[in-house]
């Protein structure tokens, strides 16, 4: 077993999916990860896919009912602390980030003591890819310039689910995945900014975001309801109001 767990999170993802698993399968790096699939309750054959691609050691954990991004993450983390992985990598399950960089992440941490290593799509040249909309190239510029004045350090992009940390960061009691306000959005912007002021050794490093196109669809999150979840952790936990 690998001490590395790759994990995208996916719902609905039939065919953005099957591109991903197919370019991670293919990818320089396969053989000294494991691949995790959370699969958040598909019902539009993502399930019965991810199911194809058993035999080349593809692995899925399927929840019974939708419960949101974070709620896969904490399925992820889960299954990656009771199997003994010392590194997760979080990726998209729709086909945005690219396999091949997963070493971007990683050689930070097992060459260079780093603790959490944060994606960034503007963190160096030619880091997006495809038809970004509009409203995203304004948000997710926006989010990181907050997280940098709350956290107190500079971050250029803090919306970007492609990372990788040591799972050891959650043996700290300061850190609480299991808060039920971290269901959907929120939690992937809650541990990147409690590995920051908590003074873990964080850094970022270049890796692309590729937008399908738009006959795919571009994403889950909704530009308000979504964004809320995204942009609430920062002020909860700026104000005080959460832990």
């Amino acid at each position: 077993m690998s001490e590395i767990l790759v994990c995208p999170i996916a719902y609905n993802e039939n065919v953005k999916l099957k591109n991903a698993i197919e370019r991670f399968l293919a990818c320089d790096l396969k053989e000294r990860l494991d691949y995790l699939i959370i699969d958040d309750a598909s019902d539009d054959g993502t399930t019965e896919m991810i199911s194809s691609f058993a035999a080349d050691g593809v692995k899925t954990i399927r929840h019974a009912e939708r419960k949101g991004v974070g709620s896969g993450i904490r399925t992820a983390l889960r299954y990656a602390i009771e199997n003994g992985y010392e590194i997760i990598v979080i990726m998209a399950g729709n086909d945005k980030d690219d396999p091949q960089q997963i070493s971007r992440l990683i050689d930070p941490i097992l060459n260079d003591g780093f603790d959490f290593v944060q994606g960034s799509r503007y963190k160096g040249p030619n880091g997006i890819g495809g038809d970004m909309p509009f409203y995203r190239k304004i948000a997710t510029r926006l989010h990181p310039c907050l997280m940098s004045l709350i956290a107190r350090t500079k971050v250029t992009d803090s919306t970007n689910g492609f990372r990788a940390f040591r799972l050891s960061l959650l043996n700290d009691p300061r850190i609480n995945i299991d808060q039920e306000w971290l269901a959907q959005y929120e939690l992937e912007p809650y541990l990147l900014f409690k590995a920051i002021v908590l003074g873990y050794r964080y850094t970022e490093a270049p890796v692309t975001k590729t937008y399908p196109s738009s006959k795919l669809g571009y994403t889950k999150m909704k530009p308000i309801t979504g964004w809320w979840s995204i942009l609430r952790p920062l002020f909860y936990l700026w104000l005080g109001l959460k832990k």
